[in-house]
């Protein structure tokens, strides 16, 4: 029973991190063609204890994106970042099947930086609450 967990938790581990990978792959693939103005970066992080649910996991509950633009982005800017994500919802199915409850959004210089709480956009009819 014990080595099962421990099985399960290396999978799941490995999943997440080709998340992130794909992710980060992609990203990078738009703005070398030209189809992204900004080169976006993704990475696990704590997360927000509020909004976790079921499924997320323990400290590693935040999938954040850094927006590296070279300048400080206004709060629009961040939302429509954070708009592309919310709008997947296979992405966001996802991610939260994979332990991730917050979205969270940041650039690369300023201080200011948004987040979302992802069960509130599996369009699920709130099966997670």
């Amino acid at each position: 029973m014990f080595w099962d967990r421990i099985v399960d938790w290396f999978s799941d581990f490995r999943e997440r991190s080709s998340v992130v990978k794909d992710f980060n792959l992609s990203a990078r693939n738009f703005y070398i063609k030209g189809i992204a103005e900004t080169l976006l970066e993704a990475k696990t992080t704590v997360g927000t204890l509020e909004y976790r649910h079921a499924f997320s996991k323990w400290m590693a509950g935040g999938f954040r994106i850094k927006a590296l633009s070279g300048r400080a982005l206004n709060r629009q800017e961040l939302i429509d970042i954070g708009n592309i994500v919310l709008q997947n919802d296979e992405l966001v199915r996802k991610l939260v099947a994979l332990g991730w409850d917050t979205l969270e959004i940041h650039d690369d210089t300023g201080n200011i930086g948004l987040k979302w709480e992802l069960k509130k956009f599996t369009k699920i009819g709130g099966h997670l609450k």
